[in-house]
């Protein structure tokens, strides 16, 4: 007989292939069926070797030329359906990795295991986890397209590239002359009504240093403080819609526990990536013994005030106070206070709205990630900005804060916006083919997200560039989903873009 736990497997396994199936009996398939095989890959940022054989496979397989550059990049080569072989060659651009993100109470090994799928009316989502989607729907299109043998086009390049979620290192080592595309078409935008022509640049500021630990003062008591529950999402994309930072939540907390209770930390781990909101963070913290009961009093009333001031953003926000072991040790009083001024400080969210595009944020910050252990401060930040100027204003600002408290303050990963082109000439055949199949205009915008398009930009300076996608929500958290009915509008885009490139001149 099986034991309670090998039936509990063979039924989970049954039901997860019961869902891969009904992913792929949506249409369109073509598409649907790529998107279940990539997302049965592991693939996170900075370990694609598994991604990348699985896509170099995939094109020898079809008999297409195949070839990974010096960084890993994929690109196939497709040749011209018949008919369309006078049209402009166009590279197809999707990026291999994903962002891993997953719920607490979610059991999941990103390394190791595939996304697992499900159909939620018009969504497809994943099980406590990133779906993928982003910017997994682009590489199953360009994946779709190779594949296909009825589908009219010109000269593909397809291009693969890796690591965009945490630095952009792949578009950033793609040499020149690699590729021949005069158009390029970014399959990485989220808003299937959306034509993208530009987007913001970045760069990361991290600031660090030591501290020295005391030992914990007798007649102490010491607390957990979890804030968790947060939307999470898009450090770019969704920066200008007030959600809750974990971090700056957090750090209110232990700001008033410090000024009125003499409040000391032992630990603190908020956030994960840095090109996500945080959702959660966690602090442990000593106070006096004496204080107990006022403690616990204020913080519920910072607690409801903060909750208050998010019942509309974050419904879900739940923070916690719980007692716990004494720590060994605490972090010095005098590195403490300036660290928590310097993070008050620190500016999180919209800084500058575009005064040349309409509701586009220009310049932005998302702190997305303070530890604090054993004698050691990092917060790491990622600031966006469409211009360069306003990008290291910021960045300057930052740091200035952090230099101010003693940290040791980096720029990295710095990458260059994409300046709009609203003469571009792929932009119109875009235009009129949506207002032709929707019966209205299409919403031309820059976005506050980094696309690989002004990266690749420097080294193909004279390639036209446009970016669009499907709709999906919720990016960068266990929130994300892509819309069914979504995929299939931009499915029937795609497939008429690619039957009208221009004619080589």
């Amino acid at each position: 007989m099986l034991k309670k736990t090998q039936q509990f497997r063979i039924f989970e396994s049954q039901q997860l292939k019961k869902m891969n199936q009904e992913i792929r009996n949506l249409e369109p398939k073509a598409l649907w069926n790529k998107f279940a095989d990539l997302n049965a890959v592991p693939r996170p940022s900075k370990k694609e070797e598994r991604v990348i054989a699985f896509m170099m496979d995939f094109g020898k397989q079809l008999g297409l030329e195949t070839s990974k550059d010096a960084v890993g990049n994929v690109i196939i080569k497709k040749p011209a359906t018949a008919g369309l072989e006078n049209r402009k060659t166009i590279v197809m651009q999707s990026h291999l990795d994903m962002v891993h993100q997953k719920n607490n109470d979610t059991t999941f090994d990103f390394d190791t295991q595939g996304i697992e799928m499900y159909v939620d009316g018009d969504w497809v989502r994943a099980k406590g986890t990133t779906l993928g989607a982003d910017n997994g729907l682009g590489v199953a299109t360009i994946m779709a397209i190779l594949e296909s043998k009825d589908i009219p086009h010109p000269a593909i390049e397809a291009l693969f590239t890796i690591d965009e979620e945490t630095g952009m290192t792949g578009a950033m080592g793609l040499k020149g002359g690699l590729l021949n595309g005069e158009i390029l078409l970014n399959l990485d935008t989220e808003e299937d009504d959306e034509i993208d022509i530009g987007c913001a640049g970045g760069v990361d500021v991290t600031a660090t240093r030591s501290y020295k630990e005391e030992e914990t003062p007798e007649n102490s008591l010491a607390f957990i403080i979890t804030v968790k529950g947060l939307k999470g999402g898009h450090s770019g994309m969704d920066i200008h819609k007030g959600l809750g930072n974990a971090n700056k939540i957090m750090n209110r907390l232990l700001f008033d526990g410090f000024q009125n209770f003499g409040l000391q930390i032992a630990e603190i781990n908020g956030g994960s990536l840095r090109n996500a909101i945080p959702r959660e963070s966690v602090a442990k913290v000593i106070i006096s013994a004496i204080y107990e009961g006022a403690f616990q009093l204020d913080m519920q009333n910072i607690i409801d005030n903060i909750k208050t001031e998010f019942k509309t953003t974050e419904p879900n926000l739940t923070i916690e106070i719980t007692e716990t072991e004494l720590p060994e040790k605490v972090m010095d009083l005098g590195i403490q206070e300036g660290l928590i001024r310097a993070i008050y400080a620190a500016h999180n969210g919209v800084y500058r709205m575009s005064a040349d595009m309409e509701d586009l944020v220009e310049t932005s910050n998302n702190i997305a990630k303070v530890t604090v252990k054993e004698g050691n401060i990092t917060v790491q930040c990622l600031t966006r900005s469409s211009v360069e100027t306003s990008k290291f204003d910021l960045a300057n600002a930052l740091r200035s804060a952090f230099e101010l408290m003693g940290c040791e303050v980096t720029f990295g990963g710095s990458y260059p916006g994409w300046t709009p082109n609203v003469n571009s000439p792929i932009l119109d055949v875009l235009v009129n083919i949506y207002e032709k199949q929707n019966g209205t205009k299409p919403n031309v915008v820059a976005c506050h997200a980094g696309l690989e398009c002004g990266i690749l930009g420097t080294n193909y300076p004279n390639m036209d560039m446009i970016s669009f996608g499907p709709t999906i929500h919720g990016a960068h958290s266990p929130d994300e989903r892509a819309s069914i009915s979504s995929a299939q509008k931009y499915w029937k885009f795609v497939l008429e873009i690619l039957e009208n490139i221009p004619e080589k001149k």
